[in-house]
């Protein structure tokens, strides 16, 4: 039976009393309605962002009209809440509570039309699970997040070096240091920051170099000594740089951003692998004939990059690269200095 308007504003209602802290809790760490209505996932429908603030607006002051709530900032921006009574912490009401919140992250994910999880990473999901700003669902000893390749240990950094990075990337200065590359050659650089990324057991910071407009460089952080914050200097933004596409088309992983397309022949436990967790969106694959040494035949659209190289050389002979033939070649030549190794 389908609920009525009461109804559903009530139970949202309760749920967002029992998201709120308890009485005794500091101004600064009480959340704001923007906070809430993240919180509350899918509980004001799929409508607009302005009709859903506006309905839990309503809800707020209700709540506070009725002296279940109260405004600990009543003349600041955002207004922030918290509960006026902590009779709410029975063990049934917060149980509940937490099932709704998992079932509204999950819900998140959902594609409606087939009612699956689509294809997509689940790490922002685990990530909420262990870290919710309103207590974790679960913890570390229940729930772990493991890589499926080998973890280099991490680098050495200098504090102020990575202290440094983060102010002059918060603050949109610039950031002066002395850098050595790769080749044992040292620079004092005047380095514009656009973006951090932590690429396996390296963070790297994604900048303009002194008085260029183009390109942003790559700036391993561990390379960085004697760092000076100019902040009287505003950093200058790269044009048309993305770095939600830049991840998208390999460059963070140090390739072009050139999409290639990829033919494999397939076996073993990758072929396994690849039927239920796809190289990518389009991706396709048939049987191979009868006889063949593989199992299927994958093509995708993928960048090219050092990943997609290193993954493939991993693969050993549970794959062979058809095409593109200049990576087959790569690929051969790699396998072939390897296979020397072990012939001496």
């Amino acid at each position: 039976m389908k609920k009525s308007i009461h109804q559903n504003r009530y139970e949202r209602q309760k749920r967002l009393e029992a998201l709120l802290p308890a009485s005794s809790t500091a101004p600064a760490n009480c959340p704001d309605g923007a906070h809430l209505l993240k919180s509350l996932g899918n509980a004001y429908g799929t409508t607009s962002d302005g009709a859903c603030r506006r309905a839990l607006q309503r809800d707020l002051d209700a709540l506070v009209k009725d002296e279940r709530i109260e405004a600990v900032n009543p003349n600041g921006k955002p207004l922030r809440y918290r509960r006026v009574k902590d009779d709410l912490n029975d063990d049934a009401l917060i149980w509940e509570d937490t099932l709704q919140k998992v079932g509204d992250l999950v819900n998140s994910l959902l594609i409606k039309a087939k009612g699956v999880l689509p294809q997509r990473p689940l790490d922002p999901l685990w990530q909420r699970l262990l870290t919710d700003a309103d207590g974790p669902v679960l913890d570390a000893t229940r729930l772990r997040i493991i890589p499926d390749t080998l973890r280099l240990q991490p680098v050495e950094l200098y504090p102020a070096v990575l202290t440094s990075v983060i102010t002059a990337l918060a603050q949109r200065c610039v950031l002066k240091v002395n850098y050595e590359n790769a080749d044992g050659k040292r620079a004092e650089v005047q380095i514009h920051p656009q973006a951090l990324i932590q690429r396996g057991p390296i963070p790297y910071l994604l900048a303009l170099k002194n008085d260029e407009t183009e390109p942003v460089r790559f700036y391993a952080l561990h390379r960085m000594t004697r760092p000076e914050l100019l902040t009287i200097l505003s950093a200058r933004v790269a044009k048309n740089f993305d770095l939600d596409q830049a991840i998208k088309q390999g460059v963070i992983d140090f390739g072009s951003g050139k999409q290639i397309e990829l033919e494999l022949r397939v076996r073993g436990y990758l072929a396994t692998v690849l039927t239920v967790c796809p190289l990518a969106p389009n991706q396709r694959f048939i049987n191979e004939p009868n006889g063949s040494e593989f199992e299927i035949r994958v093509w995708a659209t993928v960048p090219a990059s050092g990943q997609l190289l290193r993954w493939l050389l991993g693969a050993g002979d549970n794959l062979e690269v058809i095409a593109p033939p200049d990576l087959r070649r790569v690929v051969a030549a790699q396998a072939a200095k390897t296979a020397a190794l072990y012939r001496r």
